[in-house]
């Protein structure tokens, strides 16, 4: 006679169709094939979570990239104090882009006007920054950070009026903000707080005059697309999709900047 593995005193002629033990009614468990004993039924179960739960295996060591940004703005800041004529041969300014000087696109990412633009700028890095570094890795941060003060730039030099100059790192910013918000979606986490940040910054965008709304806006999209391309894809393929994307948006940016350059020269 065949007794229950977990319970000797009843007799059965069932199995378990996972590891072939005997089970009694009490101790089955429906599965898609068969029947589970208790333990399969559990082992099942805890794989399939491990599964379906997103991996973000997160990079050892000290923040040094964003640590890294905030010492370039800081000794930006210092010699643009210590030169007056750094303001106007590194500022984002269209008609100086569109004759070529395209470095101003990402040079104006590190120059801030006054210290408390610096300031904010520099706290809210400091503050996010080192937590998307832990989760991304150096290089990928290091390239996020990097599309998004280019997709701000890019952002005013489409829609900003021409004469305007600008500066600042607040796109890159806004551009972590938005893939803060992506990742820790997909990572199931407390996202509340991103999401009160960027719309109370938002807010501050469209009422407080000089300011390149631009700038943000077109920084906070990058950095969500980057952020989707950098988390959703599956494990095997991720690092190909990563880079894809990146060189992707990349020519996206080459080809915007080329079609503005020939309709302001024409």
């Amino acid at each position: 006679m065949t007794v229950c593995y977990r319970h000797p005193d009843r007799a059965t002629a069932l199995r378990c169709t996972r590891c072939d033990r005997h089970i009694c009614g009490d101790c089955m468990r429906s599965a898609a094939v068969g029947q589970h004993c208790v333990d399969c039924a559990q082992a099942g179960a805890a794989q399939l979570r491990r599964t379906t739960r997103p991996r973000v295996r997160a990079a050892s060591g000290a923040p040094v990239v964003s640590y890294g940004l905030i010492a370039l703005c800081v000794l930006a800041f210092v010699a643009q104090v210590s030169s007056r004529d750094l303001d106007s041969e590194l500022v984002l300014w269209t008609p100086a882009v569109a004759h070529g000087q395209l470095y101003r696109l990402l040079t104006s990412a590190f120059l801030h006007y006054g210290p408390m633009h610096l300031l904010l700028n520099m706290w809210a890095l400091y503050v996010v920054g080192p937590q998307l570094e832990g989760l991304l890795g150096r290089a990928r941060f290091g390239a996020m950070y990097l599309l998004s003060a280019l997709g701000g730039s890019v952002a005013v030099y489409l829609l900003a009026p021409v004469t305007s100059a600008t500066a600042g790192a607040s796109g890159a910013i806004f551009g972590l903000f938005g893939a803060t918000l992506v990742i820790g979606r997909r990572l199931r986490m407390d996202i509340g707080w991103v999401a009160a940040i960027i719309v109370i910054n938002l807010v501050f965008t469209f009422t407080i005059p000089n300011i390149s709304w631009q700038g943000h806006v077109g920084g906070l999209v990058t950095g969500m697309l980057v952020g989707v391309a950098y988390v959703y894809p599956p494990q095997p393929n991720r690092t190909r999709v990563q880079v894809a994307a990146s060189v992707l948006l990349l020519a996206l940016f080459v080809a915007l900047i080329w079609w503005r350059t020939a309709e302001l020269v024409s």
